[in-house]
């Protein structure tokens, strides 16, 4: 099946924290899954060993659906572009599928017009087929839609998990036609013991992770849980067989405390 839509498939491989031949190992028993979905990040530092393993799948290219994000050194005009054609160098590919700013400047030292201006003229260009965005405020996106339209942004990637749900951002993306990505759906494993999880797991005949997972895509949302373990992997990409009920449904909309796991010391002001 080739990704030449604009869909984004809805369960993703994620590889944060992933490196070497970990990270290749990960890669190459999800593709064998059947995971269509592979995101990375210059940040990570792992694109070349994404790229291997994807060399090494056996699966077409055009099969996949791959996305990178740029880092925060990378979004001045200078160097965004420059900055994709490395990540495609190291991944071994002539596009990315989709393209994301991975923060907005720190500071906003530098205007979020300039790097998705940026960001839209490496789309044209050929390095990207789609363009989105992640950790942008709602002052940040609607900025970035300000300066390239909401219509081409094809998702906002954030942190969403039971224990932060990010309800006003989330509205505002949605109320602009964006798609959502959630990132750390199952907040570093913390689902995996939270009694009201395993409770709906025990009734559903599934795991915890397999219960956050659903409740995110019942959503409407993408999620890019990361695993290294094949079994793990293979449970996640099953998820999207779990149906939540009403019940559980607002039994998980209870959960959400704000626990935010990914702030580091340059990230925006939160909504």
């Amino acid at each position: 099946m080739q990704r030449r839509n604009n869909v984004i498939p809805s369960i993703g491989l994620g590889t944060f924290r992933l490196q070497g031949q970990a990270v290749v190992d990960s890669v190459r028993s999800g593709i064998a899954l059947g995971y269509r979905h592979i995101d990375t990040a210059q940040i990570y530092g792992n694109e070349a060993e994404v790229g291997q393993a994807i060399a090494e799948s056996g699966i077409k290219r055009d099969e996949l659906f791959v996305t990178t994000k740029v880092w925060i050194d990378n979004l001045s005009h200078e160097r965004l572009i420059p900055s994709l054609r490395e990540s495609l160098d190291k991944m071994r590919m002539d596009k990315v599928d989709l393209a994301l700013i991975h923060w907005p400047s720190p500071g906003d030292a530098l205007p979020v017009e300039q790097y998705m201006t940026a960001l839209a003229e490496a789309r044209e260009l050929g390095l990207t087929r789609l363009i989105g965005v992640s950790n942008f405020t709602i002052a940040h996106l609607d900025r970035a839609i300000d300066a390239v339209g909401a219509s081409q942004i094809a998702t906002q990637q954030v942190e969403v998990h039971p224990f932060l749900q990010n309800r006003k951002l989330i509205e505002h993306v949605q109320c602009k036609g964006i798609h959502v990505t959630a990132y750390m759906p199952l907040a570093y494993g913390k689902v995996m013991s939270d009694p009201v999880l395993l409770e709906i797991a025990r009734r559903r005949g599934v795991s915890p992770a397999q219960v956050a997972l659903a409740w995110s895509l019942q959503q409407g949302r993408a999620v890019i849980p990361s695993s290294t373990r094949p079994d793990n992997q293979r449970a996640n990409l099953a998820s999207s067989s779990v149906r939540l009920a009403e019940e559980d449904m607002a039994a998980i909309t209870l959960l959400d405390r704000g626990e935010r796991l990914a702030s580091p010391d340059f990230a925006p002001d939160w909504d």
